[in-house]
């Protein structure tokens, strides 16, 4: 399987990463054409090769036209939207930028959708997340990890004035990854930009043994005194029996959060409407949970399960909807089977189902339940016999599908 390993011991940042795949074999010409495919008219792409403590490196820089200030989320989603690129790649990219606006808006205390991006939201962010993202998939690389990453020091300028480094998002974004700060006098080393980027591609610590088979080196604006300023990006091979292959295959690892409340003042009732208020809002999961609270007295905590993009909208949303005084933030890491939603006619009528691949690669199925009991109501038969036609149909289906393509 073939992998890169990220390695930021001076940081991270989007030309940087780029600057890397194009020293590790990525076509040039691609990275000039980038502005354009992106209908980012009148950006020009300059790649030189440049010295970094003694080592060759690949600088990219992107001349820009003047630009409004600050874009919107929502205008940076119809970008990506409204270009032919891969599905996965603009998959990542909406990921990416919707992980910055969460975390932008709840520093500033607004809704993610109101969001307009100063620096993150600027065009060369566009070009770094995009370039960044595609170029790994051009490459065929299959997965990616990190070793620690380098934060910096002192402060940095900002549209909001003058900050400290890390910069308020990019400490956020790095939440759960190995950081380090320093090395004094070195600035700031990792952007938000490049902390999106670590978030929404990698898988983490690289594994213990592999084969490397080729780096590269994307140079940082500066040249620090004594320090390499480059990422290196780590081209290789790693053994993977067929289990493992086929684990990572039918599992995928997503970054979330659980907001979570004690209560001890509302009915059950009461607690269960707030709870499908939640769930309908957005929520992945939302759970309650009996619990014991001060001077002994019997209480409900709720966790809500949430996408990075829904954090602050749901926080808000427990606040009015539960009668606690406080939410505590969880990062949290979920390994999830994928899955499809499929529809299956039953007298006439659609039923939702859920079909989630097994990491041996087999499937299960489960019909929706509302769906089953709406069907029911409205045929006047058992539910449990709908459920079992529906099933006796899924796997019908397979059987059809199976034969062929043995034909």
């Amino acid at each position: 399987m073939k992998i890169a390993v990220l390695d930021p011991a001076s940081g991270i940042a989007g030309d940087m990463f780029i600057g890397a795949l194009i020293d590790n074999g990525l076509d040039k010409s691609w990275l000039e054409r980038l502005p354009s495919a992106l209908g980012l008219d009148g950006v020009e792409v300059r790649i030189a090769d440049v010295q970094r403590s003694g080592v060759r490196c690949v600088k990219v820089d992107f001349d820009i036209p003047e630009q409004p200030h600050g874009r919107a989320v929502s205008e940076i989603h119809r970008l990506i939207d409204a270009v032919r690129i891969p599905e996965k790649v603009a998959r990542s990219a909406h990921a990416a930028f919707e992980a910055i606006a969460a975390i932008e808006a709840a520093i500033h205390g607004v809704e993610p959708d109101q969001l307009h991006l100063h620096e993150v939201g600027a065009v060369d962010a566009i070009l770094d997340v995009v370039g960044s993202i595609w170029g790994t998939d051009l490459l065929g690389i299959e997965r990616i990890y990190n070793t620690k990453v380098a934060l910096g020091d002192g402060t940095v300028k900002s549209a909001h004035g003058v900050l400290p480094v890390p910069a308020p998002a990019t400490i956020r974004l790095l939440e759960g990854f190995s950081v380090r700060h320093g090395p004094p006098g070195s600035g700031e080393l990792t952007t938000p930009t490049g902390a999106a980027l670590l978030r929404v591609l990698s898988k983490g610590v690289p594994p213990q043994e592999y084969t490397p088979r080729r780096s590269g080196y994307g140079a940082g604006t500066r040249e620090i005194p004594g320090q390499l300023n480059a990422l290196r990006i780590i081209i290789g091979e790693a053994a993977v029996d067929q289990h493992d292959h086929h684990y990572h295959e039918h599992v995928h690892t997503e970054h979330l959060h659980v907001l979570s409340a004690d209560i001890d003042d509302m009915s059950p009732e009461e607690l269960a409407g707030a709870a499908d208020v939640l769930r309908s809002e957005g929520a992945l999961d939302v759970v309650l949970l009996h619990t014991t609270m001060k001077k002994g007295r019997l209480g409900t905590r709720v966790e809500a399960l949430v996408q990075t993009s829904d954090l602050a909208r749901l926080e808000e949303k427990i606040f009015l909807q539960f009668t606690t005084l406080g939410v505590k933030t969880f990062d949290v890491v979920r390994n999830a089977l994928v899955r499809e939603s499929h529809l299956v006619r039953f007298d006439g009528r659609d039923i939702r189902v859920k079909v989630a691949t097994l990491p041996d690669g087999t499937q299960r199925a489960k019909p929706e339940f509302d769906d089953l009991r709406r069907v029911a109501e409205e045929t006047a038969r058992p539910l449990a016999e709908i459920r079992s036609e529906v099933m006796n149909a899924i796997s019908e289906n397979r059987l059809n599908a199976a034969e062929a393509r043995g034909n």
